[in-house]
């Protein structure tokens, strides 16, 4: 068990577990908070890839891995986002493995803009 410094106070802070780290409930619930994030950088002109964005925004894990896909599916289906291209994965727990890159596209772009 690692050494934890006790506060000035000598309290013991509660353990910092990362946000991307923590899971969702069930899928509705995990939407409603990531939704307005990956909308928000569809709105840019970057390319990205949905883990880079859930690390930067400390976004929590869905209830099941495979739902980042439907996430990417739904984004793109709205009209908010296109494929760019390819990357690999920056988390470990994939071996940097080949994962899309994502743009946000000109009516994601303009409806933030109205």
């Amino acid at each position: 068990m690692p050494a934890v410094q006790p506060a000035l106070d000598g309290t013991i802070p509660a353990p910092k577990i990362p946000a991307a780290r923590r899971k969702a409930e069930d899928f509705e619930t995990w939407i409603d908070e990531v939704w307005p994030v990956y909308v928000t950088v569809a709105a840019t002109t970057r390319t990205w890839t949905f883990a880079e964005i859930a690390d930067e925004h400390r976004l929590p894990e869905p209830p099941d891995s495979h739902q980042w896909g439907r996430l990417a599916t739904l984004l793109k289906e709205a009209g908010y986002t296109r494929t760019a291209g390819w990357a690999t994965s920056p988390r470990p727990t994939v071996h940097h493995s080949g994962v899309r890159t994502w743009k946000g596209t000109p009516a994601a772009r303009r409806e933030t803009a109205a």
